[in-house]
């Protein structure tokens, strides 16, 4: 794992993820990788035959082809300059050792091939097709959260460098594996934490508080214990607000497929409808 895998597209978004992604490269000193994926563009098929001969149908394919070539040089040379200009962006930003990907193909089995050698995936939360729609979660960003194992930077808009983060604590194994992570990298060192659970403070629960609390202070970190009331949702973001938190960090997807049916996923609606950017770690 060595390098910081930032996924530039069209959206206003990727302005903020090269930000974030130069951050997080300086962070951690590790090279920054700026990918653009060019996905098929599927062309229409069908029976053409009908009313029309079976030259004109001939005739119709080839220009249709024709022109599915054309979107593709034309999707190509935008894709080069979106990356030349997002590497401009982020030697702005401080980055130093910067590379550019461009790849066809499905953007989220790229990532996956792209993993061995990933420490940290940068992206936005929505892309060019949900940009316009208020707290919308791109197309692929849910299935790459569940799809890949590295820690995932969701950036929203005027990304700028955090100044302290919370830690939405749950006592889950998704969690205690995030507190993990958290102690063992240079990400977020320095940093005042906020340690936050929604619920009743039982004697159980403030014992699992504390020992998270402890595991964090050892590995550096001045932490700030806090238990909350109410709707997991609107509490965590209620206390971001009050306390001007700049960076949300989460496990992802901590209960079962089949419980997250019912009950929708906290992780998501998390993404969904937060105002700051968010640290989602597996």
């Amino acid at each position: 794992m060595t390098q910081i895998l930032a996924c530039i597209d069209g959206s206003i978004l990727s302005t903020a993820v090269c930000d974030a992604g130069a951050w997080a490269s300086n962070r951690l000193n590790a090279p920054l990788l700026l990918l653009h994926a060019l996905e098929k563009t599927e062309s229409p098929e069908g029976n053409f035959s009908g009313n029309i001969g079976l030259g004109s149908r001939e005739a119709l394919l080839e220009e249709l082809t024709a022109l599915d070539e054309q979107r593709s040089k034309v999707a190509l040379e935008h894709g080069k300059q979106m990356l030349e200009q997002a590497e401009a962006r982020a030697k702005e930003d401080g980055a130093v050792d910067i590379k550019r990907m461009q790849r066809h193909g499905n953007l989220v089995e790229t990532l996956i091939e792209l993993e061995e050698s990933t420490r940290l995936y940068v992206m936005g939360r929505s892309g060019e097709t949900h940009e316009n729609i208020a707290h919308s979660i791109g197309s692929h960003l849910e299935s790459i959260v569940r799809a890949v194992h590295r820690p995932i930077l969701i950036a929203l808009p005027e990304f700028s460098a955090p100044e302290s983060f919370m830690v939405a604590y749950d006592g889950s194994e998704s969690v205690e594996n995030a507190l993990g992570r958290i102690a063992d990298s240079p990400l977020l060192q320095g940093l005042p934490c906020h340690l936050v659970m929604v619920g009743d403070a039982s004697a159980e629960r403030k014992q699992q508080m504390q020992s998270a609390a402890e595991r964090l202070d050892t590995a550096g970190y001045e932490v700030t214990q806090s238990f909350l009331e109410g709707d997991v949702q609107s509490s965590l973001q209620g206390y971001q607000q009050r306390n001007q938190i700049d960076l949300m960090v989460m496990g992802a997807y901590g209960h079962s497929r089949i419980r997250q049916f019912f009950v929708g996923s906290t992780t998501r609606k998390m993404i969904g409808q937060s105002d700051i950017p968010l640290l989602v770690l597996r």
